[in-house]
């Protein structure tokens, strides 16, 4: 094979390798405090229709579409969840997520109440 061939194709071997996964660039993540809400609630209609339920795999975000897959990660402890944006919110500009309270129990964050999460939006289950 001429050299010329051969440098090119080494050339895009290197850059094959170096490329992200397909998919790994359209990951979209965000992190912040995330609280949790469910007993005064239950059974209530949420933004999206549904009726709430604190035990579910819930949360509210302020603009996600409804049906919006996330998993949230308890970095303090390694603790994740996949929840189901059903509702709008928080209320409180410091916070980037509500979840059930369902969700906050498998995060392991109930007793604080407010904690640091990690967020990636997951692709639609097409």
């Amino acid at each position: 094979m001429p050299s010329g061939i051969t440098s090119l194709l080494s050339a895009a071997a290197i850059l094959l390798t170096l490329a992200p996964a397909a998919g790994a660039a359209s990951a979209k993540r965000f992190s912040g405090n995330a609280s949790w809400y469910g007993p005064g609630l239950q059974g209530n209609k949420t933004a999206s229709g549904e009726r709430f339920n604190m035990h579910a795999l819930t949360a509210a975000h302020r603009t996600l579409p409804f049906g919006t897959r996330v998993m949230v990660e308890n970095p303090k402890n390694g603790k994740s969840v996949i929840v189901k944006v059903n509702d709008r919110g928080p209320f409180v500009k410091s916070r980037v997520m509500d979840l059930s309270q369902g969700a906050a129990k498998q995060l392991g964050t109930l007793l604080g109440g407010v904690a640091f999460v990690e967020c990636t939006i997951l692709p639609d289950d097409d």
